[in-house]
């Protein structure tokens, strides 16, 4: 088969067009970070406000939350997170606080946490946690105006 000139142009315009008519291929990003369905790599979120940082949460106390299952230490900050998991939940569904700040989400890691006004605040790594330190305040204007446009 042959094509002509005019063909191929007709084609080149036409690519961009049916683009934009084409059902999106990727699902927007989930609002919580959860590997396997499991918010912040099993860590109970509300040993961080007890000053403890991050301890392995048990199975056998779970709670769901926005689409994911949150592990907790114990019966009591499991059901301490159920009366009230925007106390206890990270910022940003768990993304890391910096990258969001940057106008993207990533991964983040139970070991790199802050504390900001009573919430909870998680970064990729404790090296972006250092960046992200540098400018808290300027970090969370800008993720709470990326917020949630940055799950596309």
């Amino acid at each position: 088969m042959s094509l002509s000139r005019r063909h191929l142009l007709a084609l080149a315009l036409a690519a961009p067009a049916s683009a934009l008519f084409a059902p999106r291929a990727m699902a927007a990003t989930p609002p919580i970070y959860a590997e396997g369905g499991i918010a912040v790599d099993g860590s109970d979120v509300v040993a961080y406000f007890d000053g403890n940082g991050p301890v392995m949460g048990d199975p056998a106390f779970a709670a769901d939350y926005m689409g994911a299952t949150w592990h907790f230490a114990s019966a009591a900050n499991r059901d301490a997170f159920a009366a009230d998991p925007a106390a206890y939940a990270p910022q940003y569904g768990g993304y890391c606080a910096y990258a969001v700040s940057q106008g993207y989400t990533a991964s983040t890691a139970p070991e790199a946490w802050s504390i900001v006004d009573n919430k909870l605040y998680l970064n990729y790594s404790t090296g972006v946690r250092r960046r992200w330190e540098r400018d808290i305040a300027g970090h969370i204007a800008a993720a709470d105006a990326n917020w949630p446009l940055v799950l596309g």
